[in-house]
């Protein structure tokens, strides 16, 4: 019988590459009970479904890349919200 770890683990690797038979059929038997796993399994497929679409729509008012100018502020921000200090002038 497997844990629900072991779903959720199973789940993730199944969109990836087909699942052993065995595999498959704990994971059908164990989401047949755990209503917790099957909302799991149903939101993981819905992220990765919106996270395609996302990838294959084009938008332009969408950069691809962030400007230099946007990584050193996000990089300041993080610093200061882990209180790392600056790197070293070059």
């Amino acid at each position: 019988m497997l844990t629900c770890r072991e779903v959720t683990r199973l789940v993730s690797q199944s969109m990836d590459a087909r699942l052993a038979w065995h595999q498959r059929l704990g994971l059908r038997i164990h989401l047949l009970y755990c209503v917790w796993c099957r909302r799991y399994a149903a939101q993981i497929q819905f992220l990765r479904k919106a996270a395609s679409q996302l990838a294959n729509e084009k938008d332009d008012s969408c950069p691809v890349k962030l400007s230099e100018e946007a990584k050193g502020q996000i990089r300041a921000r993080l610093r200061e919200a882990v209180k790392e200090p600056p790197p070293p002038a070059h």
